[in-house]
């Protein structure tokens, strides 16, 4: 796996377009806050477009080429002024990076276009890593932790070093492995969706995998997984609590964890 780094050391205080997501947006906005922090904390300026939409990757996993195309292209022009593109999420920067072209093939100025952009578009972990050289510095967490690698933030963005090495500098934080850290946990977009029990039976393995662990929190980089997993966990009875990779990085872990109440 090769992460993702830039081609040239970046400018300055770089100007950095935030791209939220569609379930950060809806389902957890502490994460997106715990995002702009740190990258406010690394030293970029920080905007958060007002008009960026779905990054279009239901629709193209579904088949549906010709809506993925249109969102593309919005995206495209929304994120297109920035030094940067950042999420917090791997699967849609994946989206963005690997299958904007694919969706564009039809169109080579717009699949142009979009190469362009996916050379500045970044995993959060990677780019505070691998782009901004950031290290988090007064964070304290006396807590047990493992952490699950998403399968696109891992397969098609090389991140894997990058959240570990971050959340090694959090004092008092102790990362134990996890059994099957890069195996699906079964929620994929559409996939839980359409194959429900399959998805049930995945995330349970994956489930019964953090138990063994013996960690107090589980951590990952994709709401999308992380909502799945801590929904099993929850109707399993389980005490582990789980939260966003940023969401400690920031410390903004005083917050109900996913899944919990207010």
């Amino acid at each position: 796996m090769t992460p993702h780094r830039a081609t040239a050391a970046p400018p300055p205080s770089p100007r950095v377009g935030l791209f939220v997501t569609c379930l950060v947006d809806a389902m957890r906005p502490s994460v997106g806050f715990a995002a702009l922090k740190l990258l406010r904390e690394a030293g970029c300026r920080v905007e958060v477009p007002r008009a960026q939409t779905c990054c279009g990757q239901p629709a193209f996993n579904s088949g549906g080429s010709a809506d993925a195309a249109v969102l593309a292209r919005h995206f495209i022009e929304t994120f297109e002024p920035y030094d940067y593109v950042v999420a917090p999420s791997g699967s849609c920067i994946g989206m963005t990076r690997s299958h904007y072209p694919e969706a564009l093939a039809d169109d080579p100025p717009w699949a142009e276009r979009a190469r362009r952009l996916a050379g500045r578009s970044f995993e959060l972990t990677s780019f505070l890593a691998d782009v901004m050289h950031f290290a988090p510095a007064g964070r304290e967490l006396a807590a047990s932790a493992t952490y699950h690698d998403s399968c696109s933030g891992l397969r098609e963005l090389g991140v894997f070093a990058q959240p570990r090495a971050l959340l090694g500098q959090v004092a008092g934080l102790e990362l134990r492995p996890l059994e099957g850290q890069d195996v699906c946990c079964g929620f994929g977009g559409t996939f839980c969706v359409k194959y429900p029990a399959i998805s049930n039976a995945v995330v349970g393995d994956k489930a019964a995998a953090v138990e063994r662990s013996g960690a107090q929190l589980l951590l990952g980089g994709d709401l999308g997984c992380l909502m799945n997993m801590a929904g099993k966990l929850g109707r399993n009875g389980s005490k582990v609590r789980v939260f966003h990779t940023a969401e400690v990085l920031a410390g903004l872990d005083g917050t109900p964890a996913i899944g919990e109440g207010e």
